[in-house]
């Protein structure tokens, strides 16, 4: 196991890393080589150097997101990805004026979502979410801002957040994770279907991922992921982006002898919430192993969960 200090410099895992992997000879997209490794940032400034080379421009959706036709909406993403292109390490986080149109979608989501927690969501999310209400502005009315949240996610694990425009590679968001850094949308779905997004928002961000990263042991197995993945081959990063959508994106946890969810894409779906405790999908031990090689679907409900026995247990497992 390769182990870094919360934000620290990566600069003495190099030599293990070039002698584990001299084998390596494959580039991440845009990045360059040093002796047959794929770049990585060993410096958390570095993360400047790739976050807004992402996979989708926050402006430019596809044809079939709801607000593909609608003008003011695009010109609003268009907004929301200068101000995450224009941010550098050490600069505060943008605030943002949101709309009021913004603010009552926002709380659709939040009123819906709160519903279920206490009965759907695992034990670290419902302690820590009250926590949120607390000390970072998480309200029905109001969209928290990310440098609050930021600070606080600092204060309890390490963690931070930091603005990026829309999807990044598999090896650069995981890249992040090696740092304790989170790479956050600020932009929201669209006013027309408050209850689903095709892509990642900051509901998604807030309510799904913001909470679990203030415990300690999330927050670890999170950074586990990404130390894992710095200077890795192609085929290994795609098995830990896997092990990575069917824990902190869709996992499930069994506390107290009872199923709870504690994956971002359940916490901040109201319907997938549900569905993911029901017993229509099929559910399997997690095992890495086995995981990471498990095909998924992106546009619909998960056909099939992985339960871990706990974070301790899933981080173990990883490790």
């Amino acid at each position: 196991m390769v182990e870094c200090a919360p934000g620290g410099d990566l600069s003495s895992v190099i030599e293990s890393l070039r002698s584990s992997c001299s084998y390596i000879n494959i580039i991440s997209r845009n990045h360059n080589q040093f002796h047959g490794v794929p770049w990585f940032p060993r410096r958390i400034r570095e993360l400047d150097r790739f976050a807004n080379q992402i996979l989708s421009y926050g402006s430019e959706l596809d044809a079939d997101h709801p607000g593909f036709t609608d003008p003011v909406y695009r010109a609003r993403r268009k907004y929301f990805a200068d101000l995450a292109f224009n941010y550098k390490h050490g600069e505060p986080l943008p605030r943002v004026d949101y709309t009021a149109e913004e603010t009552k979608t926002w709380g659709e989501v939040f009123r819906n979502l709160t519903k279920l927690y206490p009965t759907h969501a695992c034990k670290e999310h419902n302690h820590v979410f009250p926590l949120l209400i607390q000390n970072c502005g998480y309200a029905e009315d109001n969209i928290p801002q990310l440098e609050d949240i930021s600070k606080f996610l600092k204060d309890s694990t390490g963690f931070s957040l930091r603005p990026v425009a829309g999807l990044l590679s598999s090896r650069d968001f995981l890249a992040g994770l090696a740092f304790r850094v989170f790479h956050s949308t600020q932009y929201i779905r669209h006013p027309s279907k408050p209850l689903y997004t095709p892509e990642p928002d900051v509901c998604h961000e807030l309510l799904g991922h913001v909470p679990l990263f203030a415990d300690p042991s999330f927050a670890q197995f999170s950074q586990e992921i990404g130390l894992a993945s710095l200077g890795a081959p192609d085929e290994y990063v795609e098995r830990l982006a896997t092990c990575y959508w069917f824990t902190v994106e869709f996992g499930l946890c069994r506390q107290e002898g009872q199923l709870k969810a504690f994956g971002a894409g359940l916490l901040s779906s109201f319907g997938e919430l549900q569905y993911c405790l029901s017993d229509k999908p099929q559910r399997k031990p997690f095992e890495p192993s086995v995981t990471a090689l498990q095909t998924y679907p992106i546009t619909e409900y998960q056909p099939l969960y992985f339960v871990a026995e706990s974070f301790e247990d899933a981080k173990d497992k990883m490790i």
